[in-house]
């Protein structure tokens, strides 16, 4: 199975991949050049300076945690565990719609008041053979909740993978391996380069990946900004997708993935 490079190791790849030097992240986010240098000699990062490595670079913080096999803090999570269920169907209904109706439906997921959370997050791992790349891609997707039928339905719709509910678990355990092309498709539905993924991740692209259809890239920030939705909120949010996606005045929307 493939190893996750240390983190340390991870990070000079992305810099080497944007052509920045230690001193320009330093100042980008606020910290001593020293402290970056550390993390590129050692690997081991502590939360704080990598939440502002984060900023930064452009990244989630919960994201460069999974990354660099750290556990994930309560307030990074998403609110409501119990919204998990709910995702798949509003990520199939939002992506029939025209584009104006998934800003609007965007839009109001946005604007929904933050409820108060009432339970830690906490998701269920897959039993794994160890930690690579596999294992930190799908822990990226399940702190967008989505279980392993939610990658499955999320991924089918908006992008030219096409797997079990069963085989995301394999990948997450190391037993199937994370292929080039998996990992585009993946980073699409994280909102993340596929180059900068690999190169957090270990794994070799090889030649150019497509770039994510508009769907894809509406999935990923859709995804990101239900995060913050209580189980309750998402089942509105479903409704509201469903009848949207029934409104004679949306028929005819196409239903491609790269729509």
């Amino acid at each position: 199975m493939t190893e996750v490079p240390d983190f340390g190791v991870s990070l000079a790849h992305l810099l080497h991949h944007r052509s920045l030097d230690v001193e320009a992240l330093a100042d980008q986010a606020g910290v001593k050049a020293d402290e970056v240098r550390a993390v590129l000699a050692d690997g081991v990062p502590g939360e704080e300076l990598l939440r502002r490595l984060a900023v930064a670079l452009g990244f989630h913080a919960v994201d460069l945690l999974i990354l660099a096999g750290l556990p994930v803090p309560d307030d990074m999570a998403p609110l409501d565990a119990g919204a998990e269920r709910l995702m798949p169907c509003i990520v199939m209904d939002a992506v029939c719609l025209p584009v104006g109706s998934r800003r609007e439906l965007l839009e109001l997921v946005r604007s929904l008041p933050q409820e108060e959370r009432r339970s830690s997050f906490t998701p269920k791992w897959i039993a794994s053979v160890g930690e690579g790349p596999g294992d930190r891609v799908i822990r990226m997707l399940r702190y967008r909740n989505l279980d392993r039928m939610g990658m499955a339905k999320a991924l089918a719709v908006v992008t030219p993978t096409y797997l079990s509910a069963a085989t995301y678990g394999l990948i997450g355990s190391g037993r199937t391996e994370l292929t080039p092309r998996l990992l585009t498709d993946f980073a699409a539905v994280l909102g993340i380069d596929a180059y900068e993924l690999a190169a957090l991740t270990g794994v070799f692209l090889h030649g150019a990946p497509s770039p994510p259809a508009p769907a894809a890239l509406y999935v990923a920030t859709l995804l990101w900004e239900a995060r913050r939705l209580s189980a309750g909120q998402a089942q509105n949010v479903a409704e509201l997708a469903r009848s949207m996606r029934r409104d004679p005045g949306n028929e005819g929307v196409a239903t491609l993935s790269g729509t």
